[in-house]
């Protein structure tokens, strides 16, 4: 019996070996403070999910060209906390963004705050990025 179950714990955990993980990092591993963007655009999706919330702008580059970026916040759960809910912003919606771009140059930024169409700016940094308290 002891073999058995043995067996079948082996076979279950080499079963979940191939899945792929999901690390969660924090702010300086992936962000650089020394890198802070602004940027305007319009929402093109919004994905609420753990660790990390995201959304992405279609933002208009200096060349005319239309870039979309990929902006990640807190988690839900601290979105909540903060004031946000799933109808703060939507697909369409106009926001500014302000925030720390991607280490890698990639158009990826962790949005510390968020101006959006109705005029209110909501949080949305994490608590380790390296901004200002409020």
């Amino acid at each position: 019996m002891k073999v058995k179950s043995t067996v079948l714990l082996l076979i279950g955990g080499l079963s979940l070996a191939p899945m792929p993980m999901l690390a969660h990092h924090s702010f300086m591993a992936e962000f650089d403070q020394k890198q802070p963007v602004t940027m305007s655009g319009v929402v093109t999706a919004v994905k609420w999910q753990n660790p990390h919330t995201f959304f992405y702008v279609d933002v208009t580059d200096g060349n005319g060209k239309t870039v979309n970026w990929a902006l990640e916040t807190g988690s839900p759960n601290a979105l909540l906390m903060r004031g946000w809910t799933r109808e703060t912003m939507k697909q369409g919606d106009h926001v500014l963004v302000r925030g720390y771009r991607a280490k890698d140059g990639a158009n990826l930024a962790a949005a510390r705050s968020v101006t959006l169409a109705d005029g209110r700016t909501v949080f949305g940094g994490q608590m380790d990025d390296g901004g200002p308290t409020r």
